[in-house]
């Protein structure tokens, strides 16, 4: 069977990520790094378009790298409306949802969706999102907030989040859509997610202020001091959203998101460093506790991902308080890149066959 060079590009808040496979094998990858200071002079991530574009195609100019040899782009998916888990191609009703700010926060993939489909058009090659931060496969209780005003939206780390629980259920020895498992992702970002025999049922929005706090976001906040904050503090909402998504946890309490830069303070005997680097495992063994109920006790395993699963301390003290509910799996990195070939992958080879980005049933996608 003829192999397929895919392209596959993830933006996130200060890196470009490019790789180029063929099928799921890496030819080569690297990620460009933009200075703080470089991005600060832009209001809004969508300003900065041109310096993304610019450097993905000096990059591949410089790699020798012609679209001529490319048989599909990978974008990482952006905030689109809810849809299932999935392959998509994406078009430019999904890039204009995701300006809208109305399915998630801005976030630098939304650029990079756009950047990926301005090439497939100019080039001629097809453009595709696997599994994208917006995967709603909810259930039912899942969607109540507390408020018939607020409705619980479903977005979180989808594509490491799938990758990961069909990586664990294939050493199971079972197929994902036999398995109950829960996923932490644990990055700059934290998800735990509750799967459910393939489908992701329930899992805390990581944009928007729930779950453990993070390196850089607060997670859940007591919602009647926000309000003070919000009111009384001489905030303005830009100056809250930031706080809650960007310079929230970590960041707030230690002045690092750094998780290497944490266990060295530990290990110089800084107490409010532990203290605080507790805290988060404590939060996120309550997220894992919640998931359990949810799944009812039926669990497979608990599987930890993402790039702070290298740490040590963090794991043991996850481990020392939820080992008791299942087996504990460690899959660390954070294996998007991969994720994203294989997905394009298996479309391209027809194993997997694409999923429609349209409105049904009252307006929820895919359901």
């Amino acid at each position: 069977m003829e192999k397929n060079r895919i392209l596959v590009l993830n933006l996130g808040s200060t890196s470009t990520k490019i790789a180029l496979y063929q099928d799921a094998d890496e030819i080569f990858s690297s990620t460009l790094h933009h200075e703080p200071e470089e991005l600060q002079r832009f209001e809004d991530v969508w300003e900065q378009y041109d310096l993304r574009r610019d450097s993905i195609l000096l990059f591949l100019k410089k790699k020798q790298v012609g679209f001529d040899g490319i048989q599909a782009i990978a974008s990482r998916g952006g905030t689109f409306k809810p849809v299932e888990g999935g392959i998509y191609k994406i078009t430019r009703e999904m890039v204009e949802d995701t300006k809208t700010g109305l399915y998630g926060g801005h976030h630098a993939t939304n650029v990079g969706c756009a950047i990926a489909l301005d090439l497939g058009n100019e080039y001629g090659v097809p453009v595709f999102t696997v599994d994208p931060p917006s995967i709603d496969e909810f259930c039912p209780e899942a969607r109540f907030s507390g408020h018939p005003l607020i409705t619980r939206k479903s977005s979180f780390h989808g594509l490491n989040q799938k990758a990961a629980a069909r990586a664990a259920a294939a050493l199971l020895g079972k197929p994902y859509e036999n398995t109950n498992l829960i996923v932490v992702h644990l990055g700059g970002g934290i998800s735990v997610a509750a799967h459910r025999r393939g489908r992701i049922v329930e899992a805390n929005n990581t944009l928007e202020g729930e779950g453990a706090f993070t390196p850089e976001r607060t997670g859940a906040l007591p919602v009647g001091d926000v309000i003070k904050l919000c009111f009384d503090g001489g905030y303005t909402k830009k100056e809250i959203v930031q706080m809650v998504n960007g310079r929230g946890g970590l960041w707030a309490y230690l002045g690092t998101t750094s998780g290497l830069e944490v266990e060295k303070r530990i290990a110089q005997k800084d107490d409010y460093a532990q203290g605080v680097y507790e805290a988060m495992a404590y939060q996120i063994s309550k997220e894992i506790g919640a998931c359990a109920a949810v799944l009812e006790g039926c669990l497979d395993s608990i599987v930890l991902t993402g790039s702070l699963a290298y740490s040590q301390i963090l794991v043991n003290d996850i481990a020392r308080r939820v080992s008791f509910l299942a087996p504990l799996r460690l899959l660390p990195g954070e294996n998007e890149m991969k994720a994203l070939a294989e997905g394009v992958s298996r479309y391209l080879q027809g194993v997997e066959t694409l999923k429609e980005y349209r409105v049904k049933n009252g307006g929820l996608l895919n359901k």
